[in-house]
């Protein structure tokens, strides 16, 4: 049920790599699908949602998207033709509570809120649940399954750093969207997959989205 509560736990699930088998084109498949959610917010930067979601088989994964009121709002600044989705990809009403990860009793493995604003931060740092987004979130800390945050926002103020604190001790995984440039990208699609290869390895998922850094010489 949605209430308010200061989150409190440590996440220790993961995706076992006995299950993970790489796939030809770098996305992975696994013996038994992964249940993955992925939660969109007003936050500037809708092209890593769109880009993780590309990076995203639904043969091999059950996928679910859902977005918040305002990340519709803001895709039309930034991405006027909207997300792609592939086929497969399950959509929710971020209003309703129907989707079966808004219980504990059937969460998903893993849940990558991209990009997550402050605000959205904030209130599952604090235990509120209010709609589906929130009570996924919530759902993840309590039942000690993968929740990764992928915040777009500068400068921070202690409130943030003080959220950020509370989410980690609860056992999130923070990632915010600092993209790399050791591997000289030349477009903003990829600068944008240096980050969202972080995503998809915190994820579990094996992928050649951005080139890797260079292995020592032995």
């Amino acid at each position: 049920m949605p209430g308010c509560g200061l989150a409190r736990g440590r996440a220790t699930a993961h995706i076992s790599p006995a299950r993970r088998k790489v796939h030809p084109r770098g996305l992975s498949r696994v013996a038994t699908k992964v249940k993955i959610v992925i939660a969109i917010t007003g936050a500037s930067g809708a092209l890593y949602a769109q880009r993780l979601l590309d990076r995203l088989d639904p043969a091999a994964h059950d996928v679910h998207v859902v977005m918040s009121q305002y990340a519709q709002q803001v895709m039309g600044e930034e991405m006027p033709e909207g997300l792609q989705f592939k086929p497969g990809v399950t959509r929710h009403n971020v209003k309703s509570m129907n989707a079966p990860f808004a219980s504990g009793s059937n969460p998903a493995d893993v849940m990558v809120i991209i990009p997550c604003t402050m605000g959205t931060l904030g209130r599952i740092a604090h235990g509120c649940s209010s709609d589906l987004l929130l009570r996924a979130a919530d759902v993840m800390l309590k039942e000690r399954k993968k929740l990764i945050l992928v915040p777009r926002e500068t400068p921070l103020s202690l409130v943030h750093v003080r959220n950020f604190e509370l989410l980690l001790l609860a056992g999130a995984i923070l990632l915010p969207a600092n993209p790399s440039f050791y591997t000289r990208p030349q477009t903003v699609i990829e600068v944008v997959d240096t980050v969202v290869a972080r995503v998809l390895d915190q994820m579990g998922i094996t992928n050649t989205a951005a080139p890797r850094w260079r292995e020592e010489p032995e």
